[in-house]
């Protein structure tokens, strides 16, 4: 029985090298070409970009409809998601958080893209009338981030801010 044995494992030894010396074969036929390195996805839709390189990809709020519902009724926002309000003219435009569920950074945006206010860690209503944050300050857009993300990426008055995908929004 055992020579049997041994021969069994010769022959099928010898089928394992012959595929591999086939399979071997076949890929020498064919030219070697680089394969390209594999990036990561790049990231699309609209998006707000931090002097830091973090993009927060925006939802758009531009007709009053929108603008007035803004971030209502949410139970949480990703750090790296937000909604960006614009206006059809730069003002002094006061927010509130009626009807808001988590707290929020507002940052107060204007016609170059610098930052001109920033309310930090504003909690939800809890009472009615709820209390509005005036900017003190002109501005053309507002964007809302998840409360702690401004202070994250060290964003203050001055910071320039850089559009993407937000160029030919049709503001109502």
């Amino acid at each position: 029985m055992r020579s049997i044995r041994r021969n069994d494992d010769r022959g099928l030894r010898c089928v394992l090298i012959a595929l591999i010396a086939v399979a071997f074969l076949g890929a020498c036929d064919r030219p070697m070409v680089p394969t390209p390195p594999v990036s990561p996805p790049s990231a699309t839709g609209p998006r707000v970009v931090f002097p830091d390189g973090f993009g927060v990809h925006v939802e758009i709020a531009a007709d009053d409809a929108t603008r007035e519902q803004g971030l209502m009724y949410r139970d949480q926002l990703l750090p790296d998601k937000g909604m960006i309000f614009i206006f059809s003219i730069s003002g002094v435009y006061p927010f509130w958080m009626k009807n808001t569920l988590i707290p929020l950074d507002m940052i107060w945006i204007d016609d170059s893209r610098h930052v001109v206010h920033i309310e930090a860690n504003v909690q939800p209503c809890k009472a009615d009338p709820c209390p509005s944050y005036p900017p003190g300050a002109s501005a053309r857009y507002v964007l809302e981030v998840a409360a702690g993300v401004a202070a994250q990426h060290h964003l203050a008055t001055g910071s320039l801010l850089t559009f993407v995908g937000l160029d030919h929004v049709v503001v109502r």
